[in-house]
């Protein structure tokens, strides 16, 4: 069974539903599973009967979210777009649709929302620091 790395989708292929990043970080925590696989991974959080479970897999391997190939019997899936590329698609999405484009004003949200915690906070300093270093 030849495996492929994940690839970069098109942001409407990576705007993903709570169940569904559920279902992707099985498969990017584990690599390639089978539906029977994935099920019993979420059973504890999710409860999922199988075959919702592959429908699910279905519908995101017809997006080209994930891969599929044939192991005797059985469907093998893996995730074919990485975490990153999931995470920069919504984050675009949310700044676009909530923030108008605007970081500024993401950023400004969390702070006074209190959404960043003091230690994260720190750690975000020490990122934008480290990124004007990077600069000069």
């Amino acid at each position: 069974m030849a495996r492929t790395p994940p690839s970069s989708a098109t942001p409407e292929a990576t705007s993903l539903s709570d169940l569904q990043l559920d279902l992707m970080r099985v498969l990017w925590s584990r690599g390639a599973c089978t539906t029977t696989q994935v099920t019993e991974a979420l059973k504890p959080e999710r409860g999922l009967a199988h075959t919702t479970v592959s429908t699910l897999l279905t519908r995101l391997e017809k997006r080209g979210v994930v891969a599929v190939e044939r192991d005797g019997r059985q469907l093998v899936y893996r995730a074919a777009v990485d975490e990153a590329a999931v995470r920069r698609s919504m984050v675009s999405d949310l700044l676009g649709t909530l923030f108008g484009g605007d970081a500024q004003a993401l950023v400004a949200h969390l702070v006074r929302e209190d959404e960043i915690a003091a230690d994260d906070l720190a750690a975000v300093r020490e990122l934008l620091a480290q990124r004007k270093a990077d600069r000069t």
